[in-house]
């Protein structure tokens, strides 16, 4: 079966040579002429070949192709017969006829490159001669793409190229073809650079490469023309220039040549392997064919033709160029040999088109790849090339990095914009296929491509970027991208330029640089600054870096100034601005997320890694190549410096720049700061002075210079010169070296002691060649002659320059008499001319460009130029802190002015993202900063309220503000600080403008039945502020006009309502609230703060302002029980502030005691801080009492809630006082203890600064005397002078703040010690009296009921009684039944300011001058929103209410009574069983009587008194029964005495009063019972009192009352009852010889029975009669007791009515200037410790003289009272106002003074008892 390849191959001869045969020149011809003809003759050759195989493998791939090509080669075919030639090649190629393996391929690929390359025709017309040059170029390009290319050498592969650019830069060519060349170009650039890598760099190679350039510099061609090269090809020999045509084997000075350059390394240099076919064929074309009838066609062929567009300079140029390259020369190419244009040439080759590549590889490149140790090359495909012996000894290498590298230098000698050859295209051109080159490959792994890019590339690239045109301007911009993306760490210096260059062209104010140029240049930034860590190392190898601009720095400032449009307007430019400094943060917030999502999947990782080595293979590869690049900049301590070093070294690099702006001015002015600085050493040390003379570039030349040179630093210049390593360097080049590191001064002798050290130091490193030091110096100073000579233009001027042979004769016999070599002479001498030496600062234009271009290069070969790559997010924070206020000024700017949605967006997100850097590196300035600015947008600040929601409503910007502020706060709240503020602002606006959701304004309360109200009480928005009458006037008054026009908002505004609501929504602001258990505790507290400082004042904040925040605090407060020890402090003294400072009752005081509840209760249930909880309870008993009474609603409903849920949690004594004081105030009006009113007065400035505990104690001095009701005015004044109080507090009071002290008998002070926790004496009350002597002021009804009713939950669970509270209990419920006294009346008379029960003597009260007193309290509405006292609207239950009160008042004080025996037995029990330490509870009668049953009873008998009669009944029956309990047997005379004194006289004094009028039967009854209650007691205890020596004073008081209640009933009811009862205990004492006794008393018996029967004979004259016969009558003598015991002494005053001596008989008025007006009454000077407590009627006769605590005043003797002092007062009526038997007091308004002692003020704090 034969290959089908065959078949195809046939087919191809006969269509070309059917093509030629019908060529019109064939036609004469015979047959015999085709044997002749040589191209016809081989395709039958071919053809018999091809009829003899059955594979195409058979055959070598030559013999098949050859005769094709030589159609293309041969001169005399057509354009068409051409074409269809290479159309037949192309298809074989495509076809992959030829196979690589074929050991033949290589030679055909290069026969066919070559053929192609060089192929000619006659030329027709030009349209169809494009068509067949369109044809080479598909076949070049297939050629070159196919696999078999690889076979190509290096030769071909840049003629290959070549051809190509011809194409491509012909401008006479029509532009399709050329872009045809140019995508060709395109694809072979891609291909041969995307095989770089398969490449490999052989380093000896390289060297000998290198080494033959720099023989060929020397040979004198111009610098210009070095990169110039000779070419040795495999083809016939026409094409070789070393070898002589014809000759088949090379020279051998070439191999000779190229052995010497390697360094004795001998090359296999291949020779040019000439098969006979080629041969042939050769001689066919060798001599220029007489055909054509052109003489010029053979040069066509010569090599040496190829014009060099790159070198102007070239000395060869003129004489290569030739004549034949007008036909299809460029026609911009001046060409000094063109004459007349020669008419066309009927020869067209591409060659014709002027050569612009120059020929690429030297006779020893293309042995580059094989070594003679290779001798078998394998190329990247696999395939194996043996050297073919058969084929005379030669071998082809595969082209590799040769070519590549030719090809690139050519690429970037097309960029040069300074070269003149190279048109805009070409250099276009360039810069296209340069980006298509890195592109493709990485360039920067080839050190011989590196250091192309280095130097030309960058340079070019630079110059390129200020040109003009835009498009070279964008494609140069592009392929700088592409270096600094992929080799920035070679490239540090080329990168701090460009990025310089780009600044510039940003910030030029040129008007003629078009605003594209800038906006090419920012996009230019933003695409490096998006480059994974680019920016981070742009900080690090930048600013970083002593001597290096801050590029990232001055790139963020430049940038940001960017972003902010001048003209209001935004443009491109402003985001490209904004997108930069957004990418830094961009690439800062991914990695502070990858860190957080990092430690979540860490340890997963390791787990994964362990079993698996590839992975680790895999890193250790990529740790092999980092380590490459990753030497360590001298500056740093380790590869990644941590920050601190880095401030360091910035810190350090300010001081360099100043030290260097001062050297510059001068230098040892400079040098000494540095040194003050510590940046160099005192003193100065050379070598470290010279380092920094040559590592800082920022110093002036000149001053380097000056410095260097001063003859006091000869050591300096030493180690400066020392400094230069010159070792292998030419003299003048390690001149040219030195002369760049300063300014060579003018003065001779300078310049001779630089040079003497110059030369010294170059022979030192260069092994001492030259004569002597003198010949060196004369050389290095001709040198600098000579440079002078070529290149100053004054010495130009005057005479010609210096030629080789001047300069040499110069020299004459100068090296120690002899002469210099004369080559180094020759190379030195072009070498100066050809590249002047420049001194810096003296040149400008392009040679001084070179020179600060070559002082860059040599920078980046010092350790210097390393550039460190880091890994992305190193040094994230340190960036963040150096962008972030510029990027948040731009965000707010371009989010403020721009109106697009996407932009918006943008600045959101970065608004975001700023957040969450500073979340995670806990920046909180950053944040407040952040949220502040947001804050600004939302609107909401700056809108008045009647607009905010239309406003706010219909602004989306605003909408996306709100909402990201408040989603930031929710999210990183942590670490918010200030902004706090403005967030809470943004609260109240929307809480003013009532967009905030419903579950936020409603807060709890205790009264309202749905336990919530809402903040948001319904008034008009306008009349916030004005008092609620004002506001319901002013809607009243509202006409129909106006009100329809405030009726209905428009639906716009509905609707932007709805949307701010929606918007509000999604906010979620309660979420603050709840989210804030999770914020750190400072976040918290600087939020406490913010709700804390809004409190009303006259500009910002109302009241319902700061309600709001008030009830905001509290939740969070709540929100936050775990933690509130920490915030509580802030807390109680914002409440302390709201309740105490109030001077009226508001709303804001309403809420803010509702809270102090609210926390109360909720924080109880907590150890740790309950105690502090209970203590701010106290704020409570601070405040006002007006206004106190005003919340007493609330606050009994929350110590009801508070004392039911936590009674358990209420532990120490204080506690349970705050907590029964404030029951006492809030349910029956009792003024707040009064020391602790004073100070919340005295100190009310800085009152919130004290502490809970700090509160002093107080005694109950100042408590007024217990009368009816008091007037307001007294409330009021009283408080007003702080200055009642004179005693200080001592340090144990302050402690424990002892302010309550409980139904004590005077009795209890006899023991040593203190017997409760209050220290120190304590206030007592009033014993002698039923009531508990306090003031009780109005209270309101609703309260007292709940009061009531906490109180009964306490005592009916024996549980809830303690040892700390049983007194305090005893005392309350006492209080709580002088209020519910009369159905409550004290409270409905002051609350109904007529007062109905005043007496004739009272009126008198309403003197003008208080007139006006009464009256103020009431001057704040009574109802300014609600609360203050329900009961107005209720009155009709209020009777009923009270009655139940009073009824379960005396149920609870019968169970106390009953239980306090056992209850006080079990606790003394427990304390012996617990051996607690503490105070010892006594379970003994006397402790009994003094703590429970004799308040008890007092309290009862209170309840005797009731107007009510009811009540009045049930009381009488409890107190019968209480009297004659089992229990009270065990009491001993002293206490059944007190019983007297203390429950039962005052009982029947009081039930003399005319209690209730309406009711006088029953009235009768009780007073009935009364007395009979009295005897029964008496009696049945008649044995233990007889022990006392008070019996008969206790007797004649029993006698006293029955006296009164003779004359007090109008009934006879009583007169009947008395004498019964009288009779009664008469006889019974008489049975018991009271009266007879004469021997067992030590006084006169008789005296009882005298007295006695003169005190009855007063009212029941004839009942001695009746009982005794017999009458002793014997003479009054007054009884004078005295007393028995210090502490208790009883001294009895069976006084008359009146307390005065008895000549004076006040008049009525004086009781009550006594009574109520005492207060009023400036004129007595009271002593310091007068108790103003008094006894609850005038006529009591039971009245005692008053008895200190402590031991009783040395100067006062006990008052005495006469028995019989004035007619009896029976027919006065009872009076309602008490007088006093204070003698303190009595002698301060009493006209006369009773007691002649002065009495001093009482050193101890005392207290005394009336």
């Amino acid at each position: 079966m034969v290959d089908k390849n065959i078949y195809i191959i046939q087919g191809e001869i006969s269509i070309v040579v059917g093509a030629i045969k019908r060529n019109a020149r064939w036609s004469t011809h015979t047959p015999l002429d085709e044997e002749r003809d040589p191209l016809l003759h081989s395709f039958s050759h071919l053809k018999e070949v091809l009829n003899n195989v059955t594979e195409l493998s058979e055959i070598e791939p030559n013999v098949f192709l050859r005769p094709f090509l030589e159609v293309i080669r041969s001169e005399d075919t057509t354009g068409p017969i051409t074409g269809l030639a290479l159309t037949s090649v192309n298809k074989f190629l495509s076809y992959a006829l030829i196979d690589p393996t074929h050991e033949g391929t290589a030679e055909g690929m290069e026969n066919m490159a070559d053929a192609v390359t060089h192929a000619r025709f006659v030329g027709t017309d030009p349209a169809s001669d494009e068509v067949v040059l369109m044809k080479i170029l598909q076949v070049l390009r297939t050629l070159l793409l196919t696999p078999v290319g690889a076979h190509l050498t290096n030769e071909s592969v840049c003629e290959i190229m070549q051809s190509c650019f011809r194409i491509c830069f012909e401008m006479r060519l029509s532009e399709l073809l050329r872009k045809s060349a140019e995508h060709t170009l395109v694809d072979m650039v891609q291909l041969l650079f995307t095989r770089l890598p398969q490449f490999k760099e052989e380093p000896k190679n390289y060297m000998g490469t290198n080494m033959k350039k720099l023989k060929m510099r020397a040979g004198g061609m111009s610098d210009s023309s070095k990169w110039k090269k000779q070419k040795r090809s495999p083809r016939p020999p026409r094409h070789m220039t070393k070898v002589t045509p014809g000759s088949e084997l090379p020279t051998p000075s070439g191999t000779t040549l190229s052995s010497n350059l390697t360094g004795g390394m001998p090359f296999i240099d291949v020779p040019t392997p000439i098969s006979s076919a080629s041969s042939e064929a050769a001689s066919a074309v060798v001599s220029p064919s007489t055909d054509s009838g052109l003489e010029f066609s053979s040069q066509t062929t010569s090599k040496e033709d190829l014009t060099d567009l790159e070198q102007p300079g070239s000395p060869g140029y003129s004489t290569v160029a030739e004549p034949g390259s007008s036909e299809l020369g460029v026609p911009e190419q001046p060409d000094p040999q063109e004459g007349a244009h020669v008419e066309k040439a009927q020869s067209t080759s591409v060659e014709s088109i002027p050569e612009v590549l120059e020929e690429c590889t030297s006779p020893a490149d293309h042995s580059d790849s094989a070594s003679v140790h290779d001798m078998d090359y394998v190329n990247p495909r696999g395939v194996r090339f043996t050297q073919s012996s058969q084929k005379e000894g030669t071998a082809l290498v595969p082209y590799g990095l040769p070519c590549i590298r030719e090809l690139f230098r050519f690429l970037i000698s097309l960029t040069n914009p300074h070269d003149r050859h190279n048109s805009e295209v070409m250099i276009h051109m360039g810069l296209h296929l340069l980006t298509v080159a890195l592109e493709s490959a990485p360039v920067a792994q080839c050190q011989t491509l590196l250091g192309l890019i280095k130097d030309e590339m960058c340079r070019h690239l630079f110059q390129l970027l200020s040109v003009e045109r835009l498009n070279l301007y964008a494609a140069s911009l592009r392929v700088c991208f592409l270096l600094f993306e992929s080799m920035r760490e070679h490239l540090k210096f080329q990168l701090e330029m460009y990025i310089k260059k780009l600044m510039d062209i940003i910030t030029v104010e040129n008007p003629k640089m078009p605003y594209e140029m800038k906006e090419m240049a920012l996009e230019a930034t933003v695409q490096l600054w998006h480059i994974p860590s680019f920016v981070t190392e742009l900080y690090i190898n930048y600013d970083c870096d002593y001597y290096c601009s801050n590029l990232f720095e001055d790139l963020t400032k430049l940038l940001s100034k960017n972003a902010f449009p001048v003209s209001g307007q935004l443009y491109t430019t402003h985001l490209l601005s904004l997108d930069a400094l957004l990418t830094v943060i961009d690439s800062t917030e991914a990695h502070c997320q990858a860190k957080v999502l990092n430690n979540l999947t860490q340890q997963e990782k390791k787990e994964a890694a362990r079993p698996g080595c590839e992975a680790v293979d895999g890193t250790r590869e990529a740790n092999n190549t980092d380590k490459k690049f990753t030497r360590k900049p001298p500056r740093f301590s380790c590869l990644l410096p941590d920050p601190r070093e880095l401030i360091e070294i910035k810190n350090k690099k300010k001081l360099l720049i100043t030290g260097t702006e001062q050297f510059n001015q001068k230098p040892k002015k400079g040098i000494q700061f540095l040194q003050e600085k510590g940046l160099l050493t005192i003193p100065m040390d050379n070598t470290e002075v010279a380092q920094w003379l040559r590592e800082n570039p920022r110093l002036d030349k000149k001053m380097i210079g000056e410095f260097v040179s001063d003859r006091k630093n000869i050591d300096l210049l030493e180690s400066f010169v020392s400094t230069f390593s010159f070792q292998g360097l030419r003299l003048d080049e390690a001149l040219r070296l030195y002369l760049e590191a300063f300014r060579l001064p003018g003065e001779a002798p300078v310049i001779q002691r630089l040079l003497e050290a110059f030369t010294e130091h170059w022979r030192n490193c260069n092994g001492s060649p030259f004569a002597n030091s003198d010949a060196c110096f004369a050389l290095a100073y001709a040198v600098i002659m000579l440079n002078t000579d070529q290149h100053n233009h004054n010495v130009r001027k005057q005479n010609a320059p210096m030629t080789l042979e001047e300069f040499r004769k110069n020299l004459k016999g100068v090296n120690g008499g002899k002469d210099f070599e004369q080559d180094i002479l020759e190379d030195m001498y072009h070498a100066v001319k050809n590249e002047e030496i420049v001194m810096p600062e003296e040149q400008t234009g392009l040679v001084r460009e070179n020179y600060v271009w070559n002082v860059l290069l040599h920078r980046g070969a010092t350790p210097e130029g390393i550039f460190l790559r880091v890994p992305a997010g190193s040094y994230d924070l340190d960036l963040f802190t150096m962008t972030w206020g510029p990027t948040i000024a731009a965000l707010s700017y371009v989010f403020d002015k721009s109106l697009e949605e996407t932009i918006i967006q943008k600045a959101i997100s970065g608004f975001r993202k700023c957040a969450m850097i500073s979340a995670h590196y806990g920046l909180s300035d950053v944040f407040d900063n952040l949220i502040i600015s947001l804050c600004k947008f939302t609107a909401l600040s700056s809108e008045s309220i009647e607009n905010l929601p239309t406003v706010f409503g219909s602004n989306p910007k605003a909408h996306i503000a709100a909402k990201t502020v408040f989603h930031l706060a929710h999210r990183h709240g942590d670490i918010l600080r200030e902004g706090w503020k403005n967030i809470m602002e943004a609260m109240l606006q929307l809480f003013r403008a009532q967009l905030l959701p419903k579950a936020m304004v409603e807060v709890e309360d205790f009264v309202d039945p749905n336990g919530k109200i809402s903040l948001q009480r319904e008034e008009t928005p306008s009349n916030r502020g004005e008092s609620t009458v004002l506001s319901f006037v002013s809607w009243l008054t509202l006409s129909g006009t106006e009100q329809s026009s405030v009726r209905g908002p428009s639906t716009e505004n509905q609707e932007a309502k709805r949307m701010a609501l929606d918007c509000i929504k999604q906010c979620d602001p309660e979420k603050m609230i709840t989210e804030s258990k999770f914020l750190q505790l400072e976040s918290l507290q600087e939020l406490m703060k913010a709700l804390v400082s809004v409190t009303p004042d006259e500009e910002t904040y109302d009241e319902e302002d700061a309600a709001f925040c008030l009830e905001m605090l509290l939740r969070i407060v709540l929100e936050n029980r775990d933690r509130v020890g920490c915030v509580w402090q802030t807390v109680r003294d914002h409440l302390y502030h709201l309740c105490v400072q109030a001077q009226d009752f508001c709303f804001l005081v309403e809420r803010a005691v509702v809270g102090l509840l609210r926390l109360a209760i909720r924080l109880l249930r907590r150890e740790e801080i309950s105690g502090q909880v209970l203590l701010s309870l106290r704020i409570l008993l601070l405040m006002k009492p007006s206004v106190l009474s005003r919340v007493s609603h609330q606050v009994a409903y929350g110590l009801h809630e508070l004392l039911k849920t936590n009674a358990a949690n209420i532990h120490s004594s204080d506690d349970w006082a705050t907590l029964f004081t404030l029951l006492e105030c809030i349910g029956s009006g009792v003024k707040p203890p009064a020391a602790l009113q004073a100070t919340a007065r005295a100190d009310a400035p800085d009152a919130g600064a004290q502490s809970d505990s700090e509160l002093p104690s107080y005694h109950q001095n100042d408590v007024s005397l217990d009368r009816g009701y008091t007037s307001d005015s007294e409330v009021y004044t009283d408080h007003g002078r702080p200055g009642k109080i004179h005693r200080s507090a001592t340090d144990a009071d302050v402690v424990n703040s002892g302010w309550l002290v409980v139904g004590k008998d005077d009795i209890d002070n006899s023991k040593p010690g203190p017997e409760t926790s209050w220290p120190g004496p304590s206030p007592l009350v009033n014993q002698y009296s039923l009531t508990v002597g306090l003031d009780l002021g109005p209270h309101d009804t609703k309260s007292l009921l709940k009061c009531v009713e906490s109180l009964s939950f306490i005592v009916r669970d024996a549980a809830h009684i303690t040892p700390d509270n049983f007194e305090l209990c005893v005392k309350t419920l006492r209080i709580f039944v002088e209020a519910s006294l009369n159905g409550g009346c004290k409270s409905q008379e002051k609350r109904g300011k007529s007062h109905k029960y005043d007496s004739k003597g009272n009126r008198f009260k309403k003197k003008s001058k208080e007139g006006s007193m009464l009256r103020r309290p009431r001057t704040s509405s009574q109802h300014a929103t609600r609360g203050g006292h329900s009961d107005d609207d209720e009155d009709e239950g209020v009777p009923a209410s009270y009655h139940t009160v009073s009824l379960q008042l005396l149920d609870l004080m019968h169970t106390l009574h009953t239980r306090a025996a056992s209850i006080y037995s079990s606790w003394a029990e427990e304390q012996r069983h617990l051996d607690t330490g503490g105070r010892k509870i006594e379970a003994d009668s006397r402790t009994l009587w003094a703590h429970c049953w004799c308040p008890l009873l007092q309290g009862i008998a209170c309840l005797c008194c009731d107007a009510r009669r009811q009540v009045r009944m049930q009381a009488l029956t409890y107190l019968q029964r209480a009297l004659l309990v089992h229990d009270l047997q065990k009491l001993d005379a002293l206490e059944w005495e007190s019983c007297f004194n203390k429950v039962l006289f005052p009982l029947l004094t009081k039930l003399l009063e005319n209690i209730s009028p309406a009711d006088v039967g029953g009235m009768e009854e009780t007073r009935m019972r009364a007395s009979t209650l009295l005897s029964k007691v008496f009696l049945q205890h008649l044995s233990p009192l007889l022990s006392l020596s008070t019996f008969a004073a206790l007797w004649l008081t029993i006698l006293d009352f029955m006296d009164k209640y003779m004359h007090a009933g109008s009934s006879d009811l009583l007169s009947e009852a008395i004498p019964e009862s009288l009779k009664n205990m008469l006889l019974v004492m008489d049975t018991a010889e009271i009266f007879h006794s004469a021997d067992a008393r030590g006084g006169n018996p008789s005296a009882l029975w005298e007295i006695t029967w003169e005190r009855i004979d007063c009212f029941l004259p004839h009942l001695r009669d009746e009982l005794f016969k017999q009458t002793v009558i014997q003479d009054p003598v007054p009884m004078e007791p005295h007393a028995p015991k210090p502490l208790a002494s009883a001294h009895l005053t069976p006084a008359a009515g009146d307390t005065r001596t008895p000549g004076h008989p006040p008049p009525p008025e004086m009781h009550c200037e006594l009574g109520t007006c005492d207060f009023e009454k400036p004129e007595g000077p009271r002593p310091a410790n007068s108790s103003s407590s008094g006894s609850p009627v005038a006529s009591s006769p039971s009245r005692l003289s008053p008895t200190p605590d402590g031991p009783p005043p040395l100067a006062q003797p006990p008052l005495i009272l006469q028995p019989l002092a004035s007619p009896l007062q029976v027919g006065v009526p009872p009076m309602t106002l008490p007088i006093i038997l204070n003698p303190a007091l009595i002698e301060a308004t009493s006209p006369v003074p009773l007691l002649a002692t002065p009495r001093p003020t009482d050193p101890l704090p005392t207290s005394e008892v009336n």
